[in-house]
């Protein structure tokens, strides 16, 4: 468990250090909004969460999310915070990606495709940190759909 969570850390000091090492002239330009949308994840979430997209160089992007995750399991409503960083490989119509999430309750790792970042699908396995008092674990296969309103079109 203590390795997920380093791992996850490392990951983040890595985009931030290359977000630092980019060109000043694209680092400044955002992309952001909000997202919703579907997980299954030994039960369905509703996620909703707010992003921010960033270009590294000209064909590789970084996005940052938080968010929330709402369900009902074992007869009870819960929602879940949840921050996420994803690593686009490209910008052409489909964007492969590989995503990192983490809640107070799992880490989770995942790849996907996205299509012009609008519509995202993704799979990948999470792994639980801690049960939630009350309520099951939620670690094994993960599977998602999301769509991504962008409120900024252009990184220029």
């Amino acid at each position: 468990m203590k390795r997920i969570l380093v791992v996850f850390m490392l990951f983040i000091a890595m985009t931030f250090t290359a977000f630092s090492q980019s060109n000043k002239s694209t680092s400044k330009n955002w992309i952001w909004g909000p997202s919703i949308g579907y997980q299954y994840q030994k039960g369905s979430f509703l996620k909703a969460s707010g992003w921010g997209l960033f270009a590294l160089n000209e064909s590789q992007f970084m996005k940052i999310d938080a968010g929330a995750n709402f369900t009902w399991m074992i007869n009870q409503s819960t929602v879940i915070p949840e921050l996420g960083i994803t690593y686009y490989l490209n910008n052409v119509a489909i964007w492969p990606f590989i995503k990192a999430e983490i809640t107070p309750y799992t880490a989770n790792a995942k790849a996907g495709i996205g299509l012009f970042n609008l519509l995202e699908f993704s799979a990948g396995y999470g792994h639980s940190l801690k049960i939630k008092e009350g309520f099951k674990s939620i670690d094994g296969f993960t599977a998602g759909l999301s769509i991504n309103i962008p409120l900024k079109f252009h990184l220029n």
